[in-house]
């Protein structure tokens, strides 16, 4: 028998982690760049990487928290989850602002790939609770 809470929560992180990963990378992307772009052009062209990449973390971590809980029966859920991803995914890239600041271009670095982490680490957990013998093996 399937196991829809670890189908449920992994498509939600996976989506989260992986949306949030991708919003972490644009934001590396942006810091990185700003030292090879002179101040004044800089603050004319630097919101549009960081919406772009903010808009395609959104974009990946509903995708992603749809696919992953492809095996619920539920539409609605599949809905929901998708769209808790996303929220996820924003949290996630919220959490970076801080770490910039106290950590640097490094820090930020190392939480994006810890989201790219969660987020694969979760995908795997969906796809183990999508076995027929996913609940047999948890007793």
């Amino acid at each position: 028998m399937k196991d829809p809470l670890a189908i449920g929560l992994g498509a939600l992180a996976c989506g989260a982690g992986l949306g949030g990963g991708t919003i972490v990378a644009a934001l590396v992307i942006v810091r990185t760049l700003e030292h090879h772009v002179s101040a004044s052009n800089y603050q004319e062209s630097a919101a549009d990487p960081v919406l772009a990449g903010t808009l395609a973390g959104l974009a990946v971590g509903a995708t992603f928290g749809w696919r992953r809980s492809r095996w619920l029966d539920n539409v609605w859920q599949r809905g929901v989850i998708g769209a808790l991803s996303t929220v996820g995914a924003l949290l996630l890239g919220f959490i970076a602002w801080p770490i910039d600041h106290l950590f640097g271009v490094g820090g930020l670095a190392v939480w994006g790939a810890a989201s790219f982490v969660l987020g694969g680490a979760a995908s795997a957990w969906a796809v183990r609770g999508s076995r027929d013998d996913a609940l047999r093996d948890a007793e």
